[in-house]
């Protein structure tokens, strides 16, 4: 497993040269002069632009843009805003709270996925099981923004249960409200994934042979059916935690959240090249990070699965 483990890392090395190049090239091939937007209407004096895009090294090719990033991420120094902002400072105040928004996310995903899945599995074909799939479809097809705000006016404004707005206040109770509201989002796929995992691991010959030795049912769906079908529903969440790190903007923004997907979004509009790669690349890493770890996990759950390297 220590080789596997060595393995996937070095692959971390492509993947992160690959990244950053395509990030940094798209940003480079964004139209408009982003020096000169700053100033709106009134452009200062050419001479000011041509110190600052220098400051910037703007004035320099593409390639030699890169080589400056790269060479400043190796340092440590990630690079700077257009504001006279560190980007490692905005990344370590901005992460942490997406982090938590994600991570509560995808344990109400989780959570809701297994108990709805395996009971609709377990009730094929009868009233919850159809009102199960009804409600995954209603979720599944109606916009994140739709969901965002019938949360905020019926949950918060309404009933009182939750802030409307998160803001300044970003500690793990304010953001019940806008993680419920990525969790019921992405609940859909997870919970079919899970019934029919369920379903194909109650046909299996172990789970006769389980029965067939007088195990009860309550010892026989707990220990032999959920974790041998844990695996796909596992594999979908890791892939989410990968989405909403990034793609959290719309909740963000509805719910006034200052992490990552409003950070992200203010720096695309102002074209800020470091911001922008810098962002993505550590996205990218905690990415290709939290699927080693799913799959190190599967050997955990399911023991025929064996790690080649």
């Amino acid at each position: 497993m220590f080789s596997y483990i060595i393995r996937r890392l070095l692959q971390l090395i492509p993947v992160f040269f690959g990244s950053t190049l395509l990030i940094f090239a798209l940003v480079f091939l964004m139209p408009g002069d982003p020096i000169a937007a700053l100033f709106g209407d009134k452009p200062p004096a050419p001479a000011l632009l041509e110190a600052i895009r220098a400051q910037y090294h703007l004035d320099e090719p593409f390639l030699v843009q890169y080589y400056y990033y790269i060479l400043g991420v190796f340092q440590g120094d990630m690079g700077t805003t257009f504001s006279g902002q560190s980007v490692n400072e905005v990344l370590a105040r901005t992460l942490p709270i997406t982090g938590r928004l994600a991570i509560m996310a995808i344990g109400i995903e989780f959570l809701l996925a297994i108990v709805i899945g395996t009971f609709s599995a377990l009730r094929k074909g009868k009233l919850f099981d159809n009102g199960a799939l009804v409600v995954s479809l209603v979720f599944l097809s109606m916009p994140i923004f739709v969901v965002a705000f019938l949360a905020q006016y019926f949950l918060a404004i309404k009933l009182g249960w939750f802030r409307a707005t998160v803001g300044g206040q970003n500690d793990w109770g304010d953001l019940w409200l806008p993680a419920i509201v990525l969790g019921l989002s992405l609940f859909a796929t997870s919970m079919r994934l899970m019934r029919g995992s369920v379903l194909d691991t109650l046909n299996q010959d172990w789970v006769r042979t389980a029965y067939s030795k007088g195990l009860s049912r309550g010892r026989v769906i707990p220990v032999h059916v959920l974790r041998n079908s844990l695996i796909p529903v596992i594999t979908n969440s890791a892939t989410n935690f990968g989405v909403l790190l990034v793609g959290a903007t719309v909740t963000e923004f509805i719910f006034n959240i200052p992490g990552v997907g409003n950070t992200l979004f203010h720096a695309t509009l102002k074209h800020e090249g470091p911001t922008i790669v810098s962002f993505v690349t550590v996205f990218v890493i905690i990415y290709v990070l939290v699927n080693l770890l799913v799959d190190l996990l599967y050997g955990l759950l399911d023991p025929r699965i064996r790690y080649v390297s």
